[in-house]
């Protein structure tokens, strides 16, 4: 899979990666700005402007006009917002393209932003707000981030919260979208099929005016950590949900693939040994899952399950049994290569979609040291040595590293510390 890079005078990096075999093709433009460079008081903003940019813009004028036109020609269309960066995307049949382009292209550069509209949205962004503090599944991660990194913007919620939303103002959007929406830390990328030099004339036409700005600074997060650390958050659920996890490696970090494949091992699909003890010989939980998230400059591997309240000790018991397991005896040949070979089958079958294809290297555009084909990642993934596994594990899976978070409707901390501390 072959990409070009292409760079505007003002700086804008444009992605080009042409498919063989698909009918489809995806728009994607990408600012490198999320949650985590926000002040307290624009806690919520860049959630917030995602929101507005499908609003309306001077062609067109509201957000009806704007769906109304993508789902004339059968387009998957949206947005998201992540602490590091906000991204909006069009998918389309390919003989779309150009529709998808211009209208992606629209909303970026010409929303109106409306203070009535600011208005307007706020009900839904509470509401949205309010699903999220309904939904323990979703914000037992909030809980465990806001544990890791307290006090700085990287540990707050990614919607914000009810005081800053009902404070925001138009002026408060222009002033951040002309500090942060600039050419030097935007990324386009299309991918699947389309006509590469016609594409490439339509962003240098739509985007060489946007101004090239200056890369945005964020404060550096301190993990400093002697002893683990919990925090329950009370709340009266149907379920216990909980996070145990470790501080691990930042996104550019050399073992950050033999992190990958640890995940994987331990809770990343229906064969892992967590999947296998929590769930299939000790039946605490239908949902465990072991994952990897990673940012600039920190990140963490944890577990995530959903029990019954009076099988949460035990839980979380099996769960740092396995983490102390892998850290004392590693893993098999076997064990590691199937991990291996479930990396590259899933991430193939994803490289089918253009939109898939579009997020894996607009991703490592805006966030690594290097944009690597997939052959690269593969081959990378392929050097991972047993030895390898059990280094990290051992530097990883220590009790200095260790955090839990809990949602549901528990007290007793003290006895929670005393499993993390045993």
């Amino acid at each position: 899979m072959n990409f070009k890079k292409t760079t505007l005078k003002n700086g804008l990096r444009v992605l080009t990666i042409p498919m063989r075999g698909t009918q489809t093709a995806t728009v994607m433009i990408m600012v490198g700005v999320g949650s985590r460079y926000e002040t307290e008081k624009q806690a919520g903003l860049s959630h917030f402007i995602e929101h507005m940019l499908f609003k309306g813009t001077e062609k067109r004028p509201t957000a009806q006009s704007i769906s109304e036109e993508l789902d004339a020609i059968g387009g998957e269309f949206n947005a998201f917002t992540a602490k590091d960066k906000t991204a909006y995307y069009a998918k389309v049949d390919s003989k779309h393209i150009g529709t998808a382009f211009d209208v992606v292209a629209d909303i970026f550069l010409n929303s109106k932003i409306e203070q009535v509209e600011v208005n307007r949205e706020r009900g839904p962004i509470l509401q949205e707000l309010s699903m999220y503090e309904d939904e323990p599944r979703r914000s037992v991660g909030d809980e465990f981030e806001e544990l890791l990194y307290p006090g700085v913007s990287m540990g707050k919620n990614i919607v914000g919260n009810k005081n800053s939303i009902n404070a925001f103002m138009r002026k408060d959007f222009v002033s951040f979208m002309k500090r942060y929406y600039t050419a030097s830390d935007t990324v386009i990328c299309v991918a699947g099929k389309f006509d590469e030099k016609k594409i490439l004339t339509h962003i240098e036409k739509y985007f060489s005016a946007l101004p090239s700005g200056k890369k945005p600074t964020f404060k550096k997060v301190s993990e400093k950590q002697s002893i683990p650390q919990i925090k329950i958050k009370f709340k009266k659920t149907d379920q216990t949900h909980v996070i145990v996890g470790n501080r691990a490696y930042h996104q550019n970090h050399k073992d950050r693939y033999v992190l990958g494949l640890i995940s994987v091992i331990l809770g990343g699909n229906m064969s892992s040994r967590l999947f296998i003890e929590v769930r299939e010989r000790r039946g605490l939980a239908y949902f465990v899952h072991t994952s990897v998230d990673t940012y600039q400059d920190c990140g963490y591997i944890s577990t995530q399950a959903g029990v019954e309240h009076g099988k949460l000790e035990q839980t979380i018991r099996v769960i740092l049994e396995e983490y102390k397991k892998i850290a004392i005896s590693g893993v098999s040949e076997k064990e590691l290569q199937n991990a291996k070979d479930y990396i590259k089958g899933r991430s193939i079958m994803g490289f089918e979609a253009s939109d898939d294809v579009a997020m894996f290297f607009i991703d490592q555009e805006m966030h690594k040291e290097k944009i690597l084909t997939p052959e690269e990642v593969f081959a990378k993934i392929d050097a991972v040595t047993e030895q390898d596994v059990l280094r990290v594990c051992k530097d990883i899976f220590c009790q200095e590293k260790l955090n839990c978070a809990i949602v549901g409707p528990h007290k007793n901390q003290k006895k929670i510390e005393e499993i993390l501390n045993s």
